[in-house]
């Protein structure tokens, strides 16, 4: 598929195979990111062929989602004998896109990026958009900038060697858009969730692919996130919380997955989602949340404030998306605390059960 942004138009591709990494190019002007634990996995069969010098092993940790980080490619990449025509091109998940993204923008007012999304997370959601975003000091994503890649390339069986955590992390995303999409899709979701548990890669690379679908309509329409692109913030305000409470233990797409109970526990107690629907979604949603419980996750007071420190509030009020019974999305500036405290407890002893 064609994503179309301000600044170029940009192609997205799915592939059953690794074919495409093997005709990449990796010429004298090019330089690779490869998240650390995926090369060690894939080193001789796909990243034997790079020198060192055109080579940078990022530890994807939300730690290292830095400007230190950025600034130290930037650095090694000012080594390589080319300047606006360099070409980045970098595989990983969302954290290895958001540094590198970042540095595709920045190195020389922009150069060519190609991404390779290694993680269900990141190819069913962040890899199009164009939005990199950096930790700053104890804020998650308080810096950023809007650049997409030149290139996305998404390659499915790299989805057979995530870890458990992280490969239903990816499924809180595409659940999430599922439930957004309405009747239709929670009932594709009630239908296909135990096949995507297992891994089935025709079943992947649909599911990809509608998310991407789905996504591509708000994106194009507002890629600069000042209006409708807002709506899927839906359940994000609540899931970047318990990311932070739990200094990032609990991964970013189960961290949305628990933020969509949160949200959908805050309608239902308004009136405007039914209970048959919420505990539809909840019964899906609970087939991909395993979080170990600690004292930090349920401390209350530390997720008000983690919500309120939150980069989407934009008063002392709390604001959040939260959706109607004809699964429409609406943003919210009335959140009250009671409420919070309801849904979120709602989620912490389902948990503890």
């Amino acid at each position: 598929m064609k994503i179309k942004s301000s600044t170029k138009e940009y192609q997205v591709n799915i592939y059953d195979h690794f074919d495409k990494i093997h005709e990449e190019n990796i010429d004298s002007k090019t330089f690779v990111v490869v998240d650390h634990v995926l090369y060690d996995l894939y080193k001789e069969r796909l990243f034997a062929g790079i020198v060192p010098e055109q080579l940078y092993l990022l530890d994807a940790t939300e730690e290292n989602k830095t400007i230190e980080t950025a600034l130290e490619i930037c650095e090694i990449m000012t080594g390589i004998p080319a300047k606006r025509n360099a070409k980045l091109v970098s595989f990983g998940g969302g954290i290895v896109q958001d540094v590198t993204g970042f540095v595709a923008n920045i190195l020389y007012r922009g150069i060519h990026w190609t991404f390779y999304p290694t993680t269900l997370l990141a190819a069913c959601d962040s890899c199009i958009g164009g939005k990199t975003s950096l930790n700053y000091k104890k804020f998650k994503n308080l810096l950023g900038t809007f650049y997409p890649p030149d290139e996305v390339n998404i390659c499915t069986p790299f989805f057979q060697t995530l870890s458990e955590r992280d490969f239903q992390s990816g499924l809180g995303e595409v659940v999430k858009f599922n439930v957004m999409f309405g009747e239709i899709g929670i009932t594709n979701m009630e239908q296909n969730i135990d096949t995507l548990l297992q891994r089935n890669e025709t079943k992947l690379m649909e599911f990809v692919n509608s998310s991407l679908l789905f996504k591509k309509n708000f994106i194009e329409e507002d890629e600069f996130d000042r209006g409708v692109r807002i709506h899927l913030n839906f359940a994000h305000t609540f899931g970047h919380a318990f990311e932070t409470v739990s200094g990032y233990a609990i991964p970013h797409g189960t961290a949305v997955a628990m933020g969509t109970i949160v949200a959908n526990r805050i309608s239902l107690g308004r009136g405007w989602l039914s209970e048959e629907k919420v505990l539809r979604v909840e019964g899906i949603l609970w087939k991909i949340i395993h979080v170990d419980m600690d004292e930090a996750i349920s401390d209350m007071d530390r997720i008000l404030s983690a919500i309120r420190k939150d980069k989407k509030q934009v008063g002392n009020s709390l604001t959040a998306v939260l959706m109607k019974d004809d699964m429409e999305l609406q943003i919210v500036h009335d959140v009250e605390r009671e409420e919070i405290e309801k849904a979120v407890g709602y989620v912490l002893g389902k948990l503890c059960d």
